[in-house]
């Protein structure tokens, strides 16, 4: 079935293509950080002008996907490690938070398909590594566990911090290659504490810590040794 906008059930402009197009692939990780966007090269690509090219690109630098420098010209943006920093500090309390008051609420089940999610994510390190797809479970993961927390408020805090490292990180795991088993371990004691009925402070301890381990492991690997 074709594509079509939203509105009135017409085909997507030539704009809305490179800008789904290019945003896809920055977001999958086949752009990676500092990867140029030539926009005569993708106009030909895309079989279009360089006008809905450059518009595509507008959208995507006004996302924060793509930096624009003088002389340089378009290309995906990196990681800020101040904004990573910030970022992954507010999620460590907040996740830590919210799963310790969602712990009462979840059921066998629940626990059961994050255990799932987390053995896919042990698979997958001990094969062809994907680390942006590690990401997507790790995110996929720890949303499950908080999705009972009864604070509506603190989970829209949360959903917005989300929202805002799914297009800081991405695929950080790739630039931490030993931090991944170390995450499906933890994440195996997080649910270990879960199904036993661990106090709260307990699972708010090991949430928050655990966020702030692969911060910590981020950071480590950007310091010169």
């Amino acid at each position: 079935m074709p594509d079509t906008a939203a509105a009135g059930g017409r085909a997507p402009s030539k704009s809305e293509t490179v800008y789904r197009q290019v945003r896809e692939r920055i977001l999958t990780g086949r752009y990676s950080a500092g990867h140029r966007l030539v926009l005569d090269q993708l106009a030909r690509e895309f079989t279009v002008s360089p006008v809905p090219v450059r518009e595509a690109v507008r959208r995507l630098e006004a996302e924060g996907l793509v930096t624009f420098t003088r002389n340089v010209g378009a290309e995906v943006t990196g990681i800020d490690t101040a904004d990573y920093t910030d970022t992954m500090q507010v999620l460590a309390y907040l996740e830590g938070a919210a799963t310790a008051l969602a712990a009462p609420h979840l059921d066998g089940a629940r626990l059961d398909e994050a255990a799932a999610l987390n053995e896919e994510m042990r698979a997958l390190h001990r094969t062809d590594f994907n680390p942006v797809r590690f990401t997507e479970l790790n995110e996929r993961f720890h949303q499950l566990l908080c999705a009972p927390c009864p604070n509506r408020h603190l989970l829209d805090l949360l959903d917005r911090e989300w929202q805002r490292m799914s297009l800081i990180r991405r695929s950080s795991f790739s630039f931490v290659p030993a931090r991944p088993a170390v995450s499906v371990e933890e994440h195996e004691h997080l649910l270990d504490l879960l199904r036993r009925g661990a106090p709260e402070e307990e699972v708010e301890r090991a949430t928050r810590t655990h966020t702030l381990r692969t911060l910590e492991a981020y950071l480590d690997a950007g310091r010169p040794s």
